[in-house]
């Protein structure tokens, strides 16, 4: 599924607009991205959790030369699932 058709199934469960579920989507994912930015976490109970992890800096190689490049420290989105997400794919 990808970003339309998210929006057309909102749309439609919900009995709202494509353009009202458009902004509630744009809405959401900016909440997402700002408290994540803000170094915080978003959870949604049953569906999972929104976290920032950290990678640390580390020497990596460059495929076609086989040079050891430095690989700059790095803030990455991490998603937890919760219970009731994972109980319903299994």
């Amino acid at each position: 599924m990808n970003k339309t058709e998210l929006i057309e199934h909102v749309a439609l469960h919900a009995d709202i607009s494509k353009a009202a579920a458009n902004r509630a989507l744009e809405s959401v994912i900016g909440a997402v991205k700002t408290t994540l930015k803000k170094g915080g976490s978003v959870s949604l109970v049953g569906f999972g959790t929104f976290t920032v992890g950290k990678r640390a800096p580390r020497v990596g190689r460059n495929p076609r030369t086989g040079a050891a490049i430095k690989i700059k420290a790095a803030k990455v989105p991490k998603f937890r699932p919760g219970k009731a997400l994972k109980d319903a794919l299994n």
